[in-house]
């Protein structure tokens, strides 16, 4: 009796240990913004694989099939990723990349994603705080779960007038580090695939944040099937873990409270 309590009582330590044993003390931050969703099935596949979580901001932005990567045909793929516990932030509804400030108060933006053509408008506060929220309802629509109150402006532009109005309406911007550029909007002829991989294993240091896309209209050699499994597996092989965002210490207290949205109409 004494002999198998002993061994009771070493597999409750034991259990106890495995589950305080701490997270990687060498997290990067991956984060996707959405694309023509091309190799979403792959990206997904991935992180399955290395058990890697992740952080997706969404726009709805025209896809390889002909539709918006936030239509129903897209549906399951963002409640499955939901469900395996990724991250998600706000890219702007129409992927409005800001292009300055005006002086009442309005910004100037240019309106494209992917193949669309371009166009410039203006919005004020008010409506840009609309592009902003519309990804988050359409996430919580198809989900069930609230979107984290973080955005991502399109092209990493902005201004402290656009981020005091995002932050009014409660979105924190995240941009990304210098060495976490993956280069897969860049073009194929100045820096293939080889040079982007040999560059992000060489640079990304512990506490990056890494960008990239779900699929890139204008790059001829596409990055993700090549590039992708071998950045995750050196960096791995370099002692590094992929962690989603409300993890990292400049967003996880402002991530523990998910955004508070109106149900989309």
């Amino acid at each position: 009796m004494k002999l198998r309590r002993f061994f009771v009582v070493a597999l409750l330590l034991a259990q106890g240990v495995a589950q305080a044993a701490p997270a990687c003390s060498k997290p990067v931050y991956l984060t996707f913004d959405t694309g023509h969703m091309g190799v979403a099935p792959l990206v997904a596949d991935l992180l399955k694989r290395y058990d890697a979580k992740a952080t997706f901001f969404l726009a709805s932005e025209p896809t390889q099939t002909g539709g918006k990567t936030l239509d129903e045909e897209w549906a399951p793929w963002w409640r499955a990723r939901a469900a395996e516990g990724h991250d998600f932030g706000s890219h702007t509804w129409e992927h409005d990349t800001w292009l300055a400030d005006l002086p009442d108060g309005r910004f100037r933006v240019r309106t494209a994603a992917g193949i669309e053509k371009p166009r410039i408008r203006e919005l004020t506060a008010a409506q840009y705080c609309e592009g902003l929220r519309k990804p988050a309802q359409r996430f919580q629509a198809m989900t069930g779960k609230p979107m984290s109150a973080i955005f991502r402006p399109p092209a990493g532009k902005s201004s402290p007038a656009l981020l005091a109005a995002a932050q009014a309406c409660g979105f924190t911007a995240v941009l990304w580090s210098p060495a976490g550029f993956l280069g897969d909007e860049l073009p194929s002829d100045r820096y293939p695939n080889a040079l982007l991989l040999e560059r992000a294993l060489r640079d990304i240091r512990p506490g990056d944040i890494l960008m990239a896309h779900l699929g890139i209209w204008q790059r001829q050699d596409a990055w993700a099937p090549t590039v992708l499994e071998p950045l995750m597996k050196g960096l791995i092989d370099k002692g590094m873990c992929f962690a989603p965002l409300r993890e990292h210490p400049n967003f996880a207290a402002m991530m523990s409270r998910p955004l508070a949205l109106e149900p989309q109409p």
